[in-house]
């Protein structure tokens, strides 16, 4: 029978998975950048800034994602319900309660993030906490203190950084060779460029990729384990159709930190083809669709 924490080992594996993924481009990148410029010190700096970027993406992903956000500590005393809904609903599942937060935004959206049950944090804006009833809020609570029951946000908040360092990385190798030649015999020098180029023009789209599927499937996942933590399906279902009824942008959505969210931070900007193809999210509809198709089975 499935639990809160069916997937916690699957995503463990799967966050070292990304770290191994994540380093071999790195130093692919690196190899191809010290051959071309003959410069055996940029293999050196790749790997060993590669290397402190996991060490920091663990420790400190989930500040950075809070930061980003504009999060801020929600006080028992100004969020009554909200706490009492969370440690309630944190008892029932087994794991620590998390920190809360909330965002002075007027959308309505919520997201969790931190590397362990332990160290758990759940943000919600003023608007969510403004149009859901309770059952509803009790809803989406659970669907992520499933997200951390399953070790979701791990993987999540560590793709912040290294999808983001991946990026900024291919951008600085594409500039570098723009403007510097590399220093070998003129078809080698072509060939190494070439290939160089393919990986940097790759590494980000993979790593994009690799975000996208592991954030599409975690939602589907996350909102069962939440509807089995309430075992009132229908709630997190009427909020989902809240939150597809006051879609809009954030103010400070960022495309390295949607993933996070409960509902694409981006709403109606959201809504394009393109924008689909490349959507963190699964529609809300599917999402409902699945829930309730639980509840009738």
């Amino acid at each position: 029978m499935a639990t809160l924490y069916t997937h916690y080992d699957s995503n463990t594996r799967k966050t070292w998975l990304i770290f191994a993924v994540f380093l071999g481009l790195v130093i692919a990148l690196g190899w191809f950048a010290s051959y071309y410029f003959n410069d055996p010190l940029i293999l050196v700096v790749a790997i060993s800034v590669s290397v402190f970027s996991n060490i920091f993406a663990y420790w400190y992903s989930d500040t950075i994602a809070l930061k980003v956000s504009g999060a801020r500590p929600a006080t028992r005393e100004d969020f009554f319900d909200l706490y009492t809904i969370t440690e309630n609903l944190a008892i029932t599942a087994g794991i620590p309660i998390p920190k809360l937060y909330v965002i002075d935004e007027q959308i309505p959206n919520a997201f969790a993030t931190g590397r362990d049950p332990q160290h758990g944090a759940v943000a919600v804006t003023t608007g969510l906490l403004a149009i859901m009833e309770r059952n509803e809020l009790e809803g989406i609570i659970a669907h992520e203190l499933s997200h951390i029951g399953n070790r979701d946000t791990l993987v999540a908040t560590v793709v912040v950084i290294l999808v983001g360092f991946i990026a900024l990385l291919s951008d600085m190798f594409l500039r570098f060779s723009l403007f510097r030649g590399g220093d070998r015999d003129s078809r080698a020098s072509g060939i190494i460029m070439l290939v160089g180029i393919v990986l940097v023009v790759l590494s980000p789209i993979v790593a994009t990729l690799m975000q996208l599927a592991i954030s599409r499937k975690r939602e589907f996942l996350a909102d069962a384990s939440g509807a089995l933590l309430t075992r009132y399906p229908d709630g997190l279902a009427r909020a989902l159709t809240k939150l597809e009824n006051h879609s809009g942008q954030l103010s400070r959505a960022n495309h390295a930190t949607a993933h996070l969210y409960i509902s694409n931070p981006f709403g109606a900007h959201a809504r394009g083809a393109l924008n689909k193809l490349f959507s963190t999210h699964p529609p809300i509809k599917e999402r409902i669709k699945a829930l309730t198709e639980e509840v009738v089975g």
